[in-house]
C-alpha cells in the first residue's frame, strides 16, 4: 500500500532512505569523506522535515505488513516540472514489484499536480538503474561532475 507520509514517519524514511542507498554507497565505493552530502549519509530527520515543512514537497511511502518497504518524494521547483528525489526500496524488498509501483504512483500524482515533466539524478555509473529509468521511458539528458561527490551525477527526465 502506497500513502502519504506523515510526520510520525519521519524517522522511519531517514532509515528507509540511509539503507537503500548505503547498497549504492558500498557497491560504487562512496563514502562519507568522498562524497559527504550523498544521500545515504547526508539524510536526516531535519532534512526530511525541511523537505515538508519547508519545500513542501508531497512524499509517500510504501508499507508492507505496516511496515515500511519503500520512499519518494516530489519536489516542485516550477510550474509544469517535478524533480523525482529519493526514490528508494529496502535491499530485502527489492525485485518484487515495489520501485515500478512508487514510480507508476509518483508520475501519477506528478500529472495531478499539473507536472508535464519528471525529472532526477542518478549515480550515473550506476548503469543497471539508468537502464530501469530509461526503460520506464525517461531520456539521459546529461552529467555533471561535482568535486563534492566521487562519482558524476546523470539526469534523467521524461515528459508526463
Amino acid at each position: 500500500m502506497i500513502r502519504a507520509i506523515t510526520k510520525e514517519d519521519i524517522p522511519e524514511c531517514v532509515n528507509v532512505i540511509r539503507t537503500s542507498f548505503l547498497t549504492v554507497a558500498e557497491e560504487f565505493n562512496i563514502t562519507p569523506e568522498n562524497s559527504p552530502y550523498f544521500t545515504a549519509f547526508a539524510t536526516d530527520e531535519a532534512k526530511v522535515l525541511s523537505w515538508m515543512d519547508e519545500q513542501h514537497r508531497p512524499m509517500y511511502g510504501y508499507f508492507e505488513g505496516g511496515k515500511m518497504a519503500g520512499y519518494y518524494n516530489l519536489a516542485l521547483p516550477s510550474k509544469g516540472e517535478c524533480e523525482l528525489g529519493s526514490l528508494c526500496v529496502l535491499p530485502e524488498y527489492r525485485h518484487s514489484g515495489i520501485g515500478e509501483a512508487l514510480l507508476n504512483d509518483a508520475q501519477a500524482r506528478a500529472k495531478e499536480l499539473g507536472c508535464t515533466v519528471m525529472k532526477l539524478s542518478i549515480v550515473e555509473e550506476n548503469k543497471v538503474l539508468r537502464k530501469w529509468y530509461e526503460d520506464h521511458g525517461f531520456i539521459h539528458t546529461c552529467t555533471k561532475k561535482f568535486d563534492f561527490f566521487s562519482f558524476t551525477a546523470g539526469y534523467l527526465e521524461k515528459e508526463l
